[in-house]
């Protein structure tokens, strides 16, 4: 097979249903509505190798306002594997962002660990860990102090957002803060927020992300809220490493670590790696940011 032959274009939409197939399949566990969301997020962002008609492998290049980028849902059909599509989509997925940004723009990944040293070769710089951490959805003493996200105005919501992810991402955001069977809430002090999470369904139990809040004691109260609503399922929270209260969180509710990330940044713009992380009790995706 000639590398060189193959082709990469942007994918059609049920080819992307079927790359997030092959994430399920993979064990990612996607959430049940992350693809129409991903999709509306920005619908060039979704890349495939096309091999004799069929697509082999996949990859997002999302842009935020092309202020910001993200990779993530890299994949490649298991029988192709070591060939070398995945480096050649790969370095071009990768440049293909970089020409959807503002000149000087970062792009974050979160890679799995073994492929640390490769993405390095790319350019990236590690940050730091994202855990994902699971645990079991337990009911509530009291879900008091929390209120439905949908009643805080947007703008609110948004800004809030911002200074956490770094950059505006209100497509995806308005869309993320309205779960289907899910459930988004946030914490209020006067007339200011000063957290918010979302739980959603997945293919197996239920994701918290992201979590945000002031301190400790809120991102527990949300997370105990939203803990509520997947009593007896799985549940899961991506949690950065660097954050030791938010580690201690997931820990005191018995999550323990399954699965982790590398997150790396590369590119000029400090500002992407510069959020509040001692705020950011848990990321939103492994896939979006």
């Amino acid at each position: 097979m000639a590398v060189q032959s193959l082709i990469i274009r942007p994918l059609e939409r049920l080819e992307f249903d079927q790359v997030v197939d092959w994430a399920r399949q993979e064990g990612w566990n996607p959430g049940l509505c992350d693809t129409d969301i991903f999709w509306q997020t920005d619908p060039e962002a979704y890349l495939g190798v096309e091999l004799d008609g069929e697509v082999v492998a996949a990859g997002s290049v999302v842009s935020y306002e092309g202020k910001f980028g993200f990779m993530g849902f890299f994949i490649v059909r298991p029988d192709l594997r070591g060939k070398g599509i995945g480096t050649r989509l790969w370095f071009h997925r990768r440049d293909v962002l970089l020409a959807r940004l503002e000149p000087g723009a970062s792009i974050a990944i979160d890679g799995v660990f073994d492929m640390q040293a490769w993405y390095a070769k790319g350019g990236f710089v590690f940050l730091h860990r994202n855990l994902r951490m699971q645990g079991i959805g337990k009911k509530a003493e009291s879900i008091e102090g929390c209120v439905d996200l949908s009643d805080v105005p947007f703008e609110k919501v948004a800004d809030y957002d911002r200074r956490h992810f770094g950059f505006s991402r209100e497509t995806f955001l308005r869309l993320w803060i309205q779960p289907e069977a899910g459930l988004a809430l946030g914490v209020m002090d006067e007339d200011k927020l000063v957290g918010y999470g979302v739980v959603r369904p997945c293919v197996e139990g239920f994701k918290i992300g992201p979590l945000f809040a002031d301190d400790a004691g809120i991102a527990g109260q949300i997370f105990s809220a939203l803990s509520d609503h997947a009593v007896g399922q799985p549940l899961i929270l991506d949690v950065p490493e660097v954050n030791a209260e938010a580690m201690g969180l997931a820990q005191e509710n018995g999550m323990k670590e399954v699965f982790g990330c590398a997150r790396m940044y590369y590119g000029e713009d400090g500002q992407a790696s510069q959020l509040p992380w001692d705020h950011i009790f848990g990321i939103t995706t492994f896939e979006l940011g």
